[in-house]
């Protein structure tokens, strides 16, 4: 894979070291958050079966009918995780930056989705 610029490739090296000590399991997934430069998206993932069970984005229904910053974007995504992994029985997580400084967007979805009851 050929990274383009310094940035991404600093960003790929400190995901690679996080995902050596992070690894989500069906009692405890890994929420790993993607964050492009307008959108934000979610996940819940179980890395021992290899699934996707639950996740969430700034373009789903609720949110991209709402004309907010991106701040108060990526709260609302971390409340509707919280929201979605209640309704799938799951409580604690284990949170995934995905090489992201946790500041700005990534915190405040961090932040709103232990608001809306995570444990993480």
């Amino acid at each position: 894979m050929a990274i383009k610029n310094k940035k991404d490739e600093r960003r790929v090296s400190i995901k690679n070291r996080i995902r050596k000590i992070v690894i989500g399991s069906a009692e405890r997934p890994r929420m790993t958050v993607f964050r492009s430069n307008k959108q934000i998206y979610v996940q819940l993932i179980d890395d021992e079966n290899g699934n996707t069970l639950v996740a969430a984005g700034s373009r789903d229904k609720g949110i991209v009918e709402k004309q907010v910053p991106k701040i108060e974007q990526a709260q609302l995504v971390g409340q509707l995780i919280a929201e979605k992994a209640k309704a799938a029985g799951i409580e604690k997580v284990v949170f995934d930056r995905n090489g992201y400084l946790y500041h700005g967007r990534v915190k405040s979805l961090a932040e709103a989705a232990r608001n809306g009851g995570l444990k993480f």
